[in-house]
């Protein structure tokens, strides 16, 4: 995929893998990344679990997985998938009844490892319930819980047997003539995953599921999640991602979204740009991004905004955004609309105003009666998305 043949170095050259279909969403191919959460509720409680899907979908989730590791939890997907707003992959780790009753209960997709869940008949009886209902199935090798005999065979986690194993549980499912398969080679250890993607991409031309796994809290999962899974994003892999964080999971839909937002890999609400302030600012950036990234989070047509405490960057910034605001002095400050001055705006009034105009565009592009700015659009090779 080229962003922009014009602006070379801004091209992500996206690796070429198949397509298949997690319910209506379409994962591979020249489909648009998507971005998953998982729920971490109890997924018996239908109410509290529907409610979370619900939020992450809101937040932008394409997919959401939830954890079915008894019969109570199948039973209840049932209403759960009938109910959700995104498709739901259902994660199963060692007995093959969940996957039947998962596949049955309206499951889009299989979160499963086929070597773990006993013998050849076994598998084939998943695949038959995977063919029959339209499920995909995701392969999801972890350095956490590799084979016992791979471990044996290599000493520890490695790419190598992380690739081994991936490819040992493909061919099972070949073996069964399934092809409807996503991949996941997860690990904490950035440099671990990212060397095992990078190989399994070389060796497999099926859709990769992105993710570092056990990556942390907000602040340093996402740090370690944005230098896994942005590298390998900005090197072509990956056709689906989900952000692990300890963290609810409408946050971590939030961090996704923003690692291909920043790639130009996806858009999606308010890009906003800020400076990280100073003794020149003439309001007060942080407070004011802070609320105007709460009170913005419902706009999901995209655009830019710019919010610069001062002149220094203020108005250069402003001109490559849909809507700019550049503090000045005396408690007033200055309005670009399209990249143009427009008109100045007290302090007192400022958030209000921001939040009108930026809620005034959503609604316009929307409409059709005007397009997010780009001041390179004239150089621009395709729409963005």
């Amino acid at each position: 995929m080229s962003l922009n043949p014009i602006r070379p170095w801004r091209n992500i050259e996206r690796r070429k893998s198949r397509q298949i279909m997690v319910g209506n969403v379409p994962v591979g191919g020249d489909a648009p990344i998507s971005v998953q959460t998982m729920t971490n509720t109890d997924g018996r409680d239908v109410r509290a679990t529907l409610d979370q899907v619900i939020r992450a979908a809101d937040a932008g989730a394409d997919i959401v997985r939830i954890s079915a590791p008894d019969q109570d939890t199948t039973r209840a997907l049932k209403e759960i998938c009938r109910e959700s707003p995104v498709p739901i992959v259902a994660d199963i780790h060692f007995h093959y009844k969940r996957a039947l009753e998962a596949a049955d209960k309206g499951a889009a997709c299989l979160r499963i490892n086929p070597g773990n869940i006993g013998d050849s008949k076994r598998v084939a009886e998943v695949v038959r319930a995977a063919k029959a209902n339209g499920c995909a199935i995701r392969i999801g090798v972890n350095a956490g819980s590799l084979e016992k005999d791979l471990l044996e065979k290599y000493g520890e986690p490695c790419p190598e047997a992380l690739i081994e194993s991936a490819l040992d549980h493909i061919k099972l499912l070949q073996d069964h003539d399934f092809h409807q398969y996503k991949v996941a080679v997860k690990a904490s250890d950035v440099f671990l995953a990212v060397a095992a993607y990078h190989g399994l991409a070389e060796a497999v031309d099926c859709p990769l599921h992105l993710g570092i796994t056990e990556a942390g809290g907000l602040i340093g999962g996402t740090v370690k999640s944005s230098i896994g899974i942005g590298s390998l994003l900005w090197a072509g892999i990956g056709d689906t991602i989900r952000v692990s964080l300890s963290a609810e999971p409408e946050q971590e839909v939030k961090v996704g979204f923003e690692m291909l937002k920043a790639l130009g890999l996806r858009t999606r609400g308010v890009r906003v740009v800020s400076c990280p302030s100073c003794s020149r600012q003439g309001f007060d950036v942080i407070r004011t991004v802070e609320t105007l990234e709460k009170r913005l989070e419902h706009i999901k047509t995209p655009m830019s905004l710019s919010v610069l405490g001062c002149v220094v960057n203020g108005p250069g910034e402003a001109r490559e955004t849909d809507i700019g605001l550049t503090g000045g002095g005396s408690g007033k400050h200055m309005v670009y609309l399209s990249g143009v001055k427009n008109h100045h705006i007290e302090s007192d009034d400022m958030l209000d105003h921001i939040v009108k105009l930026v809620e005034e565009k959503a609604a316009a592009i929307e409409a059709g009666e005007a397009v997010a700015f780009d001041p390179h659009a004239s150089k621009q090779a395709e729409p963005a998305e």
